[in-house]
């Protein structure tokens, strides 16, 4: 074999290497607010360590210890999460929405513009 098919078959092996394997995403769990009021009412109530809770209940100490700075900080209603969003809240979530679809249909009609007007020279 010469050297520079040695050298362009190297070339090819790490180039295959460089292909990049994408892991899945993992999905954000969400909690409901008795789940978070149960898990701290079980470190109190049974005396547990915050680890040995977290454990249990399949979370990471860190977010049972958020969630018990939060109740400390503002109270049980914290943990409730986020409210359902207000008419105009959701008014403006959807004009939003509206407002990007004619965007693109803006933007699409002005490519097309160009298009035909270069076909009818």
């Amino acid at each position: 074999m010469s050297e520079k098919s040695v050298r362009s078959s190297s070339e090819s092996v790490s180039s295959a290497k460089a292909v990049e394997v994408l892991k899945p995403s993992r999905v954000r769990r969400s909690f409901t607010g008795q789940f978070k009021e149960e898990a701290l009412a079980m470190i109190s109530r049974e005396g547990l360590s915050v680890a040995e809770a977290a454990r249990r209940l399949g979370v990471h100490e860190n977010l049972l210890r958020k969630w018990r700075g939060l109740v400390q900080s503002q109270g049980v209603k914290a943990l409730a999460g986020p409210a359902q969003p207000t008419a105009i809240e959701e008014e403006n979530r959807q004009l939003r929405e509206e407002n990007a679809r004619l965007k693109m249909e803006r933007d699409i009609l002005k490519k097309a513009t160009v298009f035909f007007a270069r076909e009818s020279r």
